[in-house]
């Protein structure tokens, strides 16, 4: 930021549910000279509204009444910076009276429980529904049943950078400098809050220091830019952690039930999901999870007869959004863990019993839809077999040898699978890729698919290059900026390799075709980038294309191409059914834990990873997308668990650290994708979904406590233990 900057701070609800009532804010200011502003809902021009998703677009810039959330801002006070770092929040004119709140599902659906949003009967914000074939007669039909209620919780992102930003006047135009993961929805978002055009906005996205999902919500954004409009002077604003953790986003808490059936052979018959998941105060991405979990929670299994409904309740609580998986990894730790129940009872190796059951081409997933190619997740079972033999050996000698000696800990191991859709659910999704050459020969790469530590900068420049017929070194990278890069769409679902990446390659075709027309020569040439022009090779003869003589556009391009491209879906009908993915992406996780069964501890002493990724782009960044997801899986399943006003720091909340993190071995599957960049498919999501329910099963088999709540705490596995013990 500029060193002159003002500095925000936001006065946020230190309760649940409350009024409020602001005091005299003009003597307030005549009080504090340093402050210049004090920003409350009656100071927004447009839409005092926060979404992402058209009909739920909800929460509010200020709360104007009533406040729904701990931590949510009521009004922002703008100062000097000198005068802000001596501000103390406890002098601010207003007073608040707490209201009763409504703190979790069960309450939110209660019979007579208070209504959080007018018009959203019962508390339920939205449902999401799929079913096929006849569950019902199928599961009354099978040989074996099993079923189980499982409930996960709040989970933070906890990534590196707090929420954090600056914004400036510069030619009557605003101009925000913020962490992002969508900045033309943000440039959508606060056109809407501010009342003017788009074309008096820039965007451009910061070094994004993590994501995961949350920062494609607007945070900071609205804030700088209200204070800039009214100050005429540049500002700047970051959350503290405390901050970030109060008021953004979650993973949504669940609520499951599941039953599957299986004949007695082992062959799935039936199976039925209805999941409740806690939305919080305002909708955010809950749409989306309440649509995109009943897709997936059969697993990337061959399911005939299935029905399953997703329902997202508002409660008091921090807004859940979107989070690596949307949802499918609290349905996958059902699904997995009755999996391993069905296994048993079939007398089945647990892998095996899913590897019989895997998905293979041409059958039809839950939503009626078949892919000719690009189903690996058999692959990624037949990849884990060797090392599944091994660990269960290793563990089972382990076990025989502390019994022998009277020690507590028992070792277990556990598999798990996962499959996700990329990019939206039966939506446009597209996204637009632009290139220019310049005189001096300078290929510029115009990519606004936002890299949040991905690879995204990567991976999409070494596709584009590929198509151009270039070395990647070659290529200048410009933006994301909203001035400079079309749409790329946002960064989420794992789309951006998939969608981005081939809008790339198109574009990379089309700037190439241009030049091979120039030169008159066959597609089979070689061409070469230097400052006197683009050197053609076809055939062994070479032809000279001389750039300088050639006339620039506005952006001092000679040649330039843009291309988008748009994932081929069809809507989902009134039962699910339809093609709601162009591909998805699956994945196969074992892991071994070492449970103490005295303490409750739980170590993970390995991981075993293969994903199918269609064709390994940059194999680094595949495996780094592994590493993360497992990291965050492993976190979920065993300590990660945020309270509103309880965990609201790194002490209090606990993430694992690099000594939780065992040895992780990566097997990169290649079935390549008919729709994908030379056959990609997305990874972010997949890397995490069967982390925790491998951890999960391997606590079983370890010490045969069943966990039907997540995160594993030590008093909840003890409690198994006991439950165990107990019959």
């Amino acid at each position: 930021a500029e060193p002159d900057a003002l500095t925000i701070r936001i006065i946020r609800s230190p309760h649940r549910r409350a009024s409020f009532a602001l005091g005299n804010l003009d003597d307030f200011l005549d009080r504090n000279p340093g402050i210049e502003l004090v920003l409350t809902a009656r100071d927004i021009p447009g839409l005092n509204r926060i979404g992402v998703i058209p009909g739920f677009i909800d929460q509010p810039v200020f709360a104007e009444n009533e406040t729904r959330f701990r931590g949510e801002a009521v009004a922002a006070v703008v100062g000097t910076a000198a005068t802000m770092r001596r501000f103390d929040e406890r002098t601010f004119p207003i007073a608040w009276t707490e209201l009763p709140a409504v703190t979790g599902i069960r309450e939110a659906r209660a019979i007579g429980s208070h209504e959080i949003h007018a018009g959203r009967s019962g508390n339920l914000m939205c449902s999401g529904h799929v079913t096929c074939g006849d569950p019902e007669r199928a599961l009354d039909e099978a040989f074996f049943s099993v079923e189980g209620e499982f409930e996960t919780s709040f989970v933070e992102h906890a990534y590196i950078e707090p929420e954090a930003g600056f914004a400036r006047l510069r030619g009557g135009r605003i101009e925000i400098f913020a962490g992002t993961q969508a900045p033309v929805m943000d440039l959508e978002g606060l056109s809407e809050i501010l009342a003017v055009d788009r074309t008096r906005i820039r965007v451009v996205p910061t070094a994004v220091g993590g994501g995961f999902g949350s920062k494609l919500d607007l945070s900071v954004q609205p804030y700088l830019a209200l204070a800039a409009l009214r100050t005429g002077r540049p500002v700047r604003l970051a959350y503290t952690r405390t901050e970030s953790m109060q008021a953004t986003t979650k993973r949504h808490p669940a609520l499951m039930n599941m039953r599957i059936g299986a004949t007695r052979e082992g062959l799935i018959s039936g199976m039925k999901f209805l999941g409740a998941f806690d939305t919080g105060a305002y909708a955010s991405w809950g749409p989306t999870v309440a649509n995109r979990v009943p897709v997936h929670a059969s697993g990337p299994y061959f399911v005939t007869d299935y029905s399953a409904r997703a329902d997202a309740y508002h409660t008091h609580c921090t807004p859940s959004g979107a989070f690596r998986g949307f949802g499918v990894p609290q349905s996958a730790i059902a699904q997995e863990a009755l999996f391993d129940e069905l296994a048993e009872l079939a007398g089945l190796d647990r892998l095996e019993f899913r590897r019989l059951n895997a998905l293979r081409a041409n059958e039809k997933t839950v939503c009626g839809q078949s892919f000719s190619k690009g189903v690996g997740i058999g692959q990624c079972f037949d990849a884990l077999r060797d090392a599944w033999q091994d660990a269960l050996s290793r563990s089972r000698a382990f076990n025989r040898d502390a019994a022998d000696r009277g020690t507590s800990p028992r070792r277990g191991v556990g598999v798990a699978a996962g499959w996700y859709g990329c990019g939206n659910t039966s939506l446009p999704n597209p996204s637009t890729i632009k290139a220019g050459i310049r005189k001096d020969g300078t290929v510029v790469l115009h990519q606004g698919a936002v890299d949040i530590g991905q690879g995204s900068n990567t991976v999409i420049a070494q596709i584009f290059a590929e198509a151009l017929g270039t070395a990647v070194e070659s290529i200048t990278l410009a933006g994301a900026d909203t001035d400079m890069t079309p749409d790329a769409g946002k960064t989420s679902a794992s789309r951006q390799t998939y969608v981005s990446g081939n809008a790339a390659k198109l574009c990379g075709e089309a700037l190439r075709s241009d030049i091979l027309r120039l030169a008159n020569v066959s597609n089979a040439a070689m061409i070469r980038f230097a400052e006197s022009g683009i050197a053609v090779a076809d055939r062994g003869i070479g032809h000279e294309i001389d750039l300088a003589r050639m006339e620039e556009d506005a952006e001092g391009y000679v040649l330039r191409a843009e291309a988008t491209y748009d994932p081929p879906t069809r809507p989902l009908d009134a039962n699910g059914q339809g093609e709601p993915y162009a591909q998805f992406g699956f994945a196969a996780q074992m892991t071994s834990v070492e449970v103490d069964t005295v303490l409750g501890t739980v170590r993970a002493l390995e991981f075993v990873a293969a994903h199918d990724v269609g064709r390994a782009i940059n194999p680094m960044l595949v495996e780094g997308q592994i590493h993360g997801g497992v990291a965050q899986g492993l976190g979920m399943a065993l300590m990660e668990e945020f309270v509103p006003g309880q965990t609201e720091n790194l002490h209090d909340y606990l993430i694992p650290t690099v000594g939780d993190i065992p040895a992780i071995r990566t097997i990169i599957v290649e079935d390549p994708d008919a729709h994908g960049p030379y056959g990609a498919k997305g990874l972010g999501e997949h890397a995490l979904i069967p982390t925790a329910p491998a951890i999960l099963n391997a606590i079983h088999d370890a010490c045969g406590a069943r966990i039907r709540r997540v995160p594993a705490t030590p008093a909840r596995v003890l409690a198994a233990i006991e439950a165990t013990r107990n019959g």
